[in-house]
């Protein structure tokens, strides 16, 4: 059995849903994952945003106008009377969900239950939508079986005990419909996975059912070899290895959300990245083997703060790092790129949080420097097994660029240099230039 996965853009209109139960209909069992309509969980976003601010009137104003949207859907979508009728009151429901938070106090568990909604609607749907079709479709509720655990990490025991169950529960189909990105955490509560986290449960499923392949469908043709935001004339990469993708989505790449390839890799399932809009072609296909050695992909992670951490003290000193790491751990912040000397530690962090305290605590061992709007630019492919003088190369293209940090050597597929974001695209476009299409 496969697990696909659609994103909120191949579910966002009527028309749309309808090439997706095209795709998915090919009389193979699968478990099919989808996210919200696009659009529709930043729009409960900002409903909770009124909500927390107890602005109770404009936050039903625009509950309101997305509810009337989704009557249009709903009008759109189905055919006969009794569809329409059943499609409204799963809007119904839904909405009368997001009301009931407009009054009384309102916390996270409350926001949490309100962004679920989207995905909630958007499988009751299709579901519909495809029973109505003549295809025996049964919807899998993602929050009887998807769960994080207390370090809000995904409970993958869990998950494959209870996704059996409830698959047993609902009864035999051909096409099993569930929510993406929403879970229950370990008080119960409703909870997410994070934005992009929809790719993150299809990973989880199949894991969890050990599939035959995942397969995450989104709008362009799979993974490029530099983004096409900023750099003309990118590839597609026809096959990356588990730990390349996971590289190149961690340092930025928006295909894929960074957690996807971990469960897929443990469980040695393949994963496919496709484009909704052209489903003939090959995609990228991610597995345990890398297709050759050399530099495939470029990505950039923007929202970088570098700290540096200069101290007499570091000179031939023992646990000098851990007593700083220990000041991460302490405010649950993580690290990206790391580099030292004999007298400095610098450092990167994407979540600044915490930064004011962390800077005050650091303040404790040496003098802090902070350099905020940065830009991780990663350089990934099987490079380190390259023919002698690669490392070169990459330095060539990078000439003239101003280059606050270098990370090299921690892992085979990756190259990091860290510069300023007002840098990122002469750096991303030299690099295209000189070791993708040089």
């Amino acid at each position: 059995m496969k697990v696909l996965k659609f994103g909120g853009t191949s579910v966002g209109s009527p028309e749309n849903m309808r090439a997706v139960m095209d795709l998915v209909t090919d009389g193979e069992k699968k478990i099919v994952v989808l996210s919200a309509m696009s659009g529709t969980t930043n729009a409960l976003v900002e409903i909770s945003s009124y909500l927390h601010k107890k602005n109770k009137d404009t936050a039903l104003i625009f509950i309101g106008k997305l509810e009337q949207n989704y009557k249009q859907v709903v009008d759109e979508l189905f055919t006969s009377d009794e569809n329409k009728k059943k499609g409204l009151q799963v809007v119904q429901e839904a909405f009368d969900t997001i009301k009931s938070f407009t009054s009384g106090a309102f916390n996270l568990v409350g926001e949490n239950t309100i962004l679920a909604q989207g995905e909630i609607i958007s499988t009751n749907l299709v579901t519909l939508l495809m029973n109505e079709n003549g295809y025996n479709t049964k919807l899998l509720p993602a929050l009887d079986f998807m769960k994080i655990d207390e370090d809000k990490a995904a409970d993958l025991v869990f998950i494959r005990q209870n996704i059996a169950s409830v698959m047993e529960t609902v009864g035999d189909a051909d096409y099993y419909i569930t929510q993406g990105f929403i879970c229950r955490d370990a008080e119960n509560e409703i909870n997410n996975l994070q934005r992009g986290g929809s790719d993150y449960t299809a990973s989880l499923i199949g894991a969890a059912i050990d599939a035959d392949e995942i397969q995450i469908w989104t709008d362009i043709d799979g993974f490029h070899n530099n983004d096409p935001r900023y750099v003309e004339n990118t590839k597609k990469i026809d096959q990356l290895s588990f730990n390349e993708a996971a590289e190149l989505a961690f340092f930025g790449a928006k295909i894929l959300h960074p957690q996807t390839v971990l469960p897929a890799r443990v469980q040695n399932i393949p994963v496919r990245l496709k484009n909704t809009m052209n489903p003939t072609d090959s995609g990228t296909l991610i597995t345990l083997e890398s297709d050759g050695m050399g530099i495939k992909a470029v990505a950039a992670k923007d929202g970088i703060t570098a700290i540096k951490i200069r101290s007499g003290r570091m000179l031939n000193a023992y646990g000098f790092l851990s007593k700083v790491f220990k000041i991460f751990e302490d405010f649950r912040t993580p690290i990206d790129m790391i580099s030292t000397s004999e007298v400095a530690v610098s450092l990167t962090i994407d979540d600044t949080r915490n930064l004011d305290s962390i800077k005050e605590e650091l303040a404790n061992f040496g003098t802090v420097i902070i350099d905020q709007d940065m830009t991780i630019v990663c350089i990934v492919g099987d490079i380190i097994q390259e023919e002698q003088g690669f490392a070169p190369k990459v330095f060539k293209a990078l000439d003239g660029i101003p280059i606050r940090m270098i990370s090299y050597g921690g892992s085979k597929h990756n190259i990091s240099v860290l510069v300023p974001t007002d840098c990122k695209k002469q750096t991303l476009q030299s690099l295209s230039d000189n070791l993708l299409n040089g």
